[in-house]
């Protein structure tokens, strides 16, 4: 069972040892937080991670962490033969879906190694996708001049193989409005999906997962604009309590400067927006690239760019609650390498990870302070492949 964030910070972590082999057996460095092995640096492991890159060798790269340093997954990395948008894991880890230019293929998950794919769409450009909790629909955020077009393909939950015909509708969008890559959202209860457009602000669609064959399962959209002028919605994310949304904004600040982070309370949707205390709150940075919810909903992380060739930061955030009136609230915040894209927490809920960065690629690990509700602490960091996109871990 995962525990929630203000109780783990009280387990005794073991830290890592700071010069331990990066990932791939590269060399990495001691991170910024309180890496540094002293006893028993071999207790603390975690599950496994996929990251997907998109260089001059398309690929996805797997590893896990154990006996205190990174470790490759048995035939990891899996070439790719086309440039890819997004990935997204079936709820019971036994698949691993990756939409690139020549459509969305998926890749069976046997004791953490991936299998041989098998396409499942062609040539749809699906700039984001997502599995529905109940592992039966493959979800895809497609782009068009002037429009998104969502896609829903049923899926055999036990095989991940199609189960029917590939389904769509199509919303019209301001021409300045652009799917972010990597950045589709499922709330948990399962009923809304949130696509992050830019300039164009964030477009919620209701989903109806029980929808029959050859009908459609989405609803009307609706559209959250941007906060302030010249904004841009860069990502999105739902708290697992299904208390609150967010939304990581470009010039969304409560000044109009600088990154923003959205929090709005979830069953407002669907009429006026409600906003929780304290919100909109400054990111910690320039550009909130994305969001990652505490398990208990105690914590939010936010990843933030800084500009190119600048180091970007994690900050983080806890969500207090008296009755149903919710406060956001800034936290510490951790450096990363540049640009940082994607954040995952493992399924022992013990390291969180991100990978980013385009002339530097990165991948940061992180464990959860034993003395400091809520903060991260550094352990190392090592190589990437080039120009990775995202991160993701097996539930």
């Amino acid at each position: 069972m995962r525990l929630g964030r203000h109780a783990r910070w009280l387990l005794a972590l073991v830290p890592f040892l700071a010069g331990c082999s990066g990932f791939w057996d590269a060399p990495s460095t001691s991170g910024s937080g309180t890496g540094g092995c002293t006893t028993n640096c071999t207790t603390a492991s975690s599950g496994a991670f996929y990251i997907l890159s998109n260089g001059t060798a398309p690929q996805v790269a797997g590893g896990t962490i154990a006996s205190g340093k990174l470790s490759a997954i048995s035939g990891s990395p899996w070439v790719l033969t086309n440039a890819p948008y997004s990935m997204a894991i079936s709820p019971n880890g036994g698949f691993l879906y990756v939409s690139t230019t020549l459509g969305v293929f998926v890749y069976p998950i046997v004791n953490n190694v991936l299998g041989a794919g098998t396409q499942l769409t062609q040539d749809d450009n699906a700039l984001g996708i997502q599995i529905d909790s109940t592992g039966n629909w493959l979800i895809e955020a497609q782009q068009v001049t002037g429009a998104v077009t969502m896609a829903a393909l049923p899926l055999n939950a036990y095989t991940g193989a199609a189960a029917g015909i590939e389904v769509t509708t199509s919303y019209t969008m301001a021409n300045t409005a652009a799917a972010v890559q990597s950045r589709l959202a499922i709330s948990p209860d399962n009923k809304n999906i949130f696509v992050p457009l830019g300039g164009g602000g964030v477009m919620v669609v209701p989903f109806f997962a029980t929808a029959g064959a050859g009908v459609s399962p989405f609803g009307n959209a609706t559209l959250i604009p941007v906060a302030n002028a010249g904004g841009s919605s860069l990502s999105v994310a739902v708290d697992p309590q299904g208390r609150l949304f967010y939304i990581g904004q470009v010039a969304g600040g409560p000044s109009g400067n600088g990154g923003g982070l959205l929090a709005y309370y979830y069953s407002s949707l669907g009429g006026t927006l409600k906003q929780a205390s304290g919100s909109p709150i400054a990111s910690g940075g320039l550009a909130p690239n994305a969001i990652l919810p505490d398990p208990a909903g105690a914590f939010v992380y936010v990843a933030n760019g800084q500009g190119v060739g600048q180091a970007g930061n994690i900050t983080s955030f806890s969500i207090s609650a008296s009755g149903t009136t919710y406060t956001v609230a800034s936290g510490s915040t951790v450096a990363t390498g540049t640009q940082p894209l994607s954040l995952a927490e493992d399924n022992s809920s013990q390291f969180v990870f991100d990978v980013g960065g385009v002339s530097n690629p990165h991948f940061d690990v992180f464990t959860f302070s034993t003395t400091t509700p809520g903060k991260l602490d550094a352990q190392f960091v090592s190589p990437a492949a080039a120009s990775p996109l995202a991160i993701l871990a097996a539930p």
